[in-house]
């Protein structure tokens, strides 16, 4: 019962963070595009956001298994609360951008080429190497249906790795247990 129980809690942290995730994402369609492209929210405060909510999931299980949790459960907290977070928060992207509205991923596309090409300018890139970096841009469908599927699995490669150290730490056996 016990496990059941944790594996509950760990579904519900995950709903929980899908439900931000896919908030900032639909937020963002709403009121502007251009938060959605936000260089330091991608690399910092998602996945930093992402790991705490899956560290407090699994500091919840191994609440609920009496202070003591394997190595095995505590990777299994924070690896399902990831999970269903990252599926359903794409989900989210994949039917606002590729059904909902196709033209926000054009113009998000546009919006990421039109940085990139400032932050190469920027930093001295030659004109060739930007019209190369452009025309690579153009090609790319970051918001298609395939694209988000092979994010999702670098995802949780990614996450994976994360969760195994984060049942690393976390385990702890219980002495009382044979």
């Amino acid at each position: 019962m016990e496990k059941k129980s944790y594996r509950s809690s760990a579904i519900n942290y995950g709903i929980y963070l899908a439900l931000g995730l896919s908030a900032f994402t639909i937020i963002g369609y709403a009121v502007s595009l251009e938060l959605l492209t936000n260089f330091w929210f991608y690399l910092l405060i998602l996945p930093l956001t992402s790991i705490a909510v899956g560290v407090i999931s699994t500091a919840k299980a191994k609440s609920i298994l009496g202070g003591f949790i394997s190595f095995k459960d505590a990777f299994s907290a924070y690896f399902i609360t990831i999970a269903i977070a990252m599926i359903i928060s794409s989900l989210v992207s994949i039917v606002i951008f590729n059904f909902i509205d196709p033209e926000a991923a054009t113009t998000i596309q546009e919006i990421v080429m039109e940085k990139t090409r400032t932050f190469m300018e920027n930093m001295g890139a030659p004109e060739s190497e930007i019209d190369k970096a452009m025309e690579q841009a153009a090609n790319q469908d970051n918001l298609g249906v395939s694209a988000q599927i092979y994010n999702i699995a670098k995802g949780l490669i990614f996450y994976a790795v994360i969760g195994l150290i984060v049942g690393l730490i976390m385990k702890k056996k219980d002495p009382d247990a044979a």
